[in-house]
């Protein structure tokens, strides 16, 4: 197993592990993204993220064949009023059928690493309340669930409904 920070040739295999994430949280449409879209956004002269991959090839043995990208970690950096430059680690997803390997530790623990190297003083991310296997996953590593804190979000078509119908 190998885990290096991605590049645009990756952005293929990125997206399909991205759609995989999605199936399992049970929205296979969400997904409006493109391979164009990952490279301009991660790539571009102001990334809007970062990527660590976890390369494997599917036969050891053989030195010659090309590794397969079988999971993720997206991040990217924002700001808090009271901590200053923090982590946001959008998605962290393992294939399915290389979970239980230590790859998603593996990828983990990079994105504590990189947040040690960037001296931010926290990292978060967002867990759905029936993914249990994450929830202790991550509570056996020492992170804290926070349950008094809702997820606000505006959809597009919220915030087009807003701007068209509200600030009239």
């Amino acid at each position: 197993m190998t885990i290096r920070k991605g590049n645009p040739e990756d952005m293929e295999a990125v997206l399909g592990l991205i759609q995989e994430l999605a199936d399992f949280e049970k929205e296979p449409d969400a997904v409006l993204i493109t391979v164009e879209d990952l490279i301009r956004d991660g790539f571009g002269p102001v990334p809007l993220f970062y990527v660590f991959v976890a390369e494997v090839k599917s036969d050891p043995s053989n030195s010659e064949q090309a590794k397969q990208i079988v999971g993720i970690a997206l991040y990217y950096y924002r700001y808090s009023t009271w901590k200053g430059k923090t982590i946001h680690l959008e998605d962290l997803v393992v294939k399915d059928k290389m979970r239980g390997t230590g790859l998603g530790y593996a990828l983990y623990s990079e994105i504590m690493k990189q947040g040690k190297r960037d001296n931010v003083r926290r990292i978060e991310w967002n867990v759905l309340d029936w993914n249990t296997p994450a929830i202790d996953f991550y509570k056996k590593s020492g992170a804290k669930i926070l349950d008094d804190w809702k997820v606000a979000q505006m959809d597009e078509a919220g915030i087009n409904y807003f701007v068209d119908n509200r600030l009239k």
